[in-house]
């Protein structure tokens, strides 16, 4: 069998894993695979299967492009959509012409270690899932409805590690909850690379024990460490968190609290928390809130949100902020602290000066 891999052209940071365990699975079982990005009009053969995969569901259109456009070239391959978006929005993934929509995870290819090889770029980083899913139900994130409650996905990390790899790279949601954890965390300290929790860590999950372990750890720079923090109710155990990490040798600047706005809290609720992160010693990364559902990336205009108000933080973002985030810089600090409210807090990166 000749197998067509297609990445659409959405500038993601990271490669399509699910392509790359697909890519493993079909050389193991001697297919032949050629992996593409986007619509590549230098494609020639006779592919029996055609995977396409998407991410965010607002780049939809591109998604729709590339099945359309192999369908049309190969009319006699079966052409497969999956990923995130055609999970979350499976009727509308329908109408791009695909002939197989795929929900959910492809359980299959879970404990499959990726090939990347076939990647047409040089790659040193090794992206696993320990667990998948979550045991949190945030009604703001979509990992409940693509991956279902936390489970174990591989006991030992070991395996799914390529050793020419300077960096390993989770994708967990809640890797804080692995019964493997402290299996984990000694297979890290032995292996020596450096590890990036690129979703994030829980607050409530960082005790001072877990705090040292994650201190003995080669943690990639800029943040060390990632924190969701989108609401006020979880104030107490993110500054729990900030500290038990703190003791364990962490600077403040190497802690970074994801602050979604845009959601169920309004514009000054949404200052409160990244005030409360600044005083904590910690930077604040605001995070906007699409719906699981939006097809277009920036329609939606959350509780006591408006258009301009999220220009306010976006502005402030590029003028006062490094790499996106607000440090707890003395001057930022003393400035968001003595702020009234939201407005008099980024009126000065306000488009046309006012409060609307």
């Amino acid at each position: 069998m000749k197998v067509l891999l297609v990445e659409p052209k959405y500038k993601s940071k990271y490669p399509p894993l699910g392509l790359l365990k697909l890519s493993a699975i079909h050389k193991k079982n001697g297919d032949e695979v050629e992996f593409v990005e986007g619509v590549n009009i230098g494609v020639t053969g006779n592919f029996e299967r055609i995977y396409v995969t998407s991410l965010w569901t607002w780049a939809w259109d591109e998604v729709w492009q590339c099945v359309r456009y192999y369908k049309r070239m190969f009319p006699d391959s079966d052409v497969w959509l999956g990923g995130i978006y055609a999970s979350v929005m499976p009727e509308h993934a329908e109408k791009s012409g695909a002939d197989y929509i795929h929900t959910g995870l492809c359980e299959k290819a879970e404990n499959i270690k990726p090939d990347y090889d076939i990647l047409p770029y040089d790659w040193d980083s090794s992206i696993l899932f320990a667990t998948r899913g979550c045991k949190s139900k945030c009604k703001y994130c979509l990992v409940p409805k693509v991956e279902g409650d936390l489970k174990v996905n591989v006991s030992s990390i070991r395996n799914h590690i390529e050793p020419d790899h300077n960096k390993i790279v989770f994708f967990d949601n809640d890797i804080l909850s692995s019964p493997n954890l402290s299996q984990i965390f000694k297979e890290l300290k032995e292996l020596g690379k450096k590890v990036d929790f690129n979703q994030g860590l829980k607050a409530s999950r960082i005790n001072k024990d877990i705090a040292k372990k994650l201190a003995e750890l080669k943690l990639v720079e800029s943040p060390k460490i990632r924190i969701g923090y989108d609401s006020l109710s979880e104030s107490k155990p993110v500054k729990k968190a900030i500290e038990n990490l703190k003791a364990a040798g962490f600077n403040g600047r190497d802690i970074l609290t994801y602050n979604l706005y845009n959601f169920q809290e309004n514009p000054d609720q949404f200052l409160k928390r990244v005030e409360n992160t600044l005083n904590w010693g910690a930077s604040s990364y605001p995070m906007r809130y699409r719906p699981l559902d939006s097809l277009n990336k920036n329609e939606y205009i959350g509780h006591g949100w408006t258009r301009n108000k999220m220009e306010m933080v976006e502005r402030a973002r590029r003028v006062i902020g490094y790499g996106g985030a607000f440090p707890p810089y003395e001057g930022l600090v003393k400035k968001i602290n003595n702020a009234q409210d939201f407005y008099d807090a980024f009126k000065e990166f306000s488009e046309n000066g006012g409060r609307n």
